[in-house]
């Protein structure tokens, strides 16, 4: 966030957010929510309908997340017995010194299909050697350009993920690899906006965080807080991009203010279901 924006938000704020209403952002912040999606993937095969998949991204430990709220996430995140668990970046926040701590607590993540994630911009600013490092030592499994099969008897899936957009050089062919047309893939891209000109239909969900869902919603003004060059529509939830359906989780953490204003932090617990038509 820039000057210009920060004073514009802060002026603003000052006219028609009260005290209350701020000490209400600090309190949002820490109030972690389920957000239940019944999400379909084309070519979803038998073996996987119904698969529990928890997306936890943009973490943020930092001067605004402390790791007991990490520590929360983690354990909200075994009490929901996910399948798969899913990193979608961004684990530290303006400093090195929040990276190694992070992931010692995201450590106590485990599912029956492993724990899976992908870079942040703030992954690459911040310190990208201690992210990698980080996340070998918690059993993150590392998922920049490439993908894996997952199996289920006969059946599979294929999960990849890509760098980051802004700061990476995202391979999308590269993570989904071998699969068909007639495959089931779900790719990870921090940044949603990789999906605007996603144009390999083998792709049938992108999940992505990156935006925090605006952070801060004030009813009735334009949001200048969504890091996205398509305005609101990556925002939040479930969207139809050129060739595949994204979900953009709202995040965990904080960026720019250390508030949050009708946009709570989001742990995504999505199941796979076999399209309908």
């Amino acid at each position: 966030m820039n000057r210009r924006t920060f004073l514009k938000i802060t002026a603003a704020s000052a006219v028609v957010v009260p005290t209350a209403t701020v000490g209400y952002g600090f309190a949002e912040a820490e109030s972690l929510r389920v957000e239940r999606v019944n999400q379909p993937l084309p070519n979803l095969p038998p073996a996987f309908d119904g698969l529990r998949v928890a997306f936890l991204t943009d973490i943020h430990h930092g001067p605004y997340t402390e790791l007991e709220f990490v520590a929360q996430i983690v354990r909200t995140t075994l009490s929901l017995q996910p399948d798969l668990i899913l990193l979608g970046g961004d684990y530290g926040l303006r400093e090195r010194k929040y990276i190694t701590p992070c992931f010692e607590v995201l450590r106590g993540l485990s599912a029956p299909l492993g724990v899976f994630g992908v870079l942040g911009n703030h992954d690459h600013w911040h310190g990208l050697d201690e992210t990698r490092a980080g996340m070998r030592r918690a059993g993150v499994e590392e998922l920049t350009d490439r993908g894996v099969w997952l199996s289920r008897g006969a059946d599979r899936l294929r999960l990849g993920g890509v760098d980051d957009l802004w700061c990476g050089k995202p391979d999308v062919a590269a993570a989904v690899g071998d699969a068909t047309r007639e495959d089931a893939v779900v790719l990870l891209s921090h940044n949603p906006d990789l999906a605007e000109t996603l144009t390999d239909r083998r792709v049938g969900l992108v999940l992505s965080g990156h935006t925090h869902g605006g952070q801060v919603i004030v009813p009735g003004m334009t949001n200048p807080f969504i890091p996205s060059r398509y305005g609101d529509k990556y925002s939040h939830g479930r969207v139809e991009a050129p060739a595949a359906t994204v979900y953009v989780s709202r995040g965990l953490g904080l960026t720019g203010l250390p508030v949050r204003y009708n946009c709570p932090p989001e742990l995504s617990l999505l199941t796979l279901t076999a399209p309908t038509t």
